[in-house]
């Protein structure tokens, strides 16, 4: 199921309550061009995040903070307060939070 950024704090909550004692799965793609040779490669990156059970005033303090709003599928597995739910992160955080860093600059060589 791809999510994007809830649209309300009721999508919000099904969204947390979709994680508790699940998964989570997050793809990133990357596509680097040499502007110089034209050169270009491109690959995606898939990470998914077990979480532990999360409970309901977890829930309502992300809620009403409302950060969880910003962001696609509200998982912001690197918040204080859901850290400690997060049971295991199978791949990278920085491709969770949207650009996957070893992948990019594996690319960047690549293309050089």
């Amino acid at each position: 199921m791809i999510r994007e950024k809830q649209t309300s704090k009721q999508e919000a909550r099904h969204f947390i309550e979709d994680y508790t004692n699940g998964r989570a799965a997050t793809v990133s793609s990357v596509l680097v061009t040499n502007l110089k040779t034209g050169v270009k490669s491109g690959k995606w990156d898939k990470v998914e995040i077990y979480f532990h059970e999360i409970p309901e005033d977890v829930m309502d303090k992300l809620i009403e903070e409302g950060v969880l709003l910003y962001v696609a599928g509200g998982l912001l597995i690197e918040h204080p307060l859901l850290q400690p739910y997060v049971h295991q992160v199978a791949g990278a955080i920085d491709s969770v939070m949207g650009l996957p860093k070893a992948l990019t600059q594996s690319l960047m060589k690549e293309v050089l």
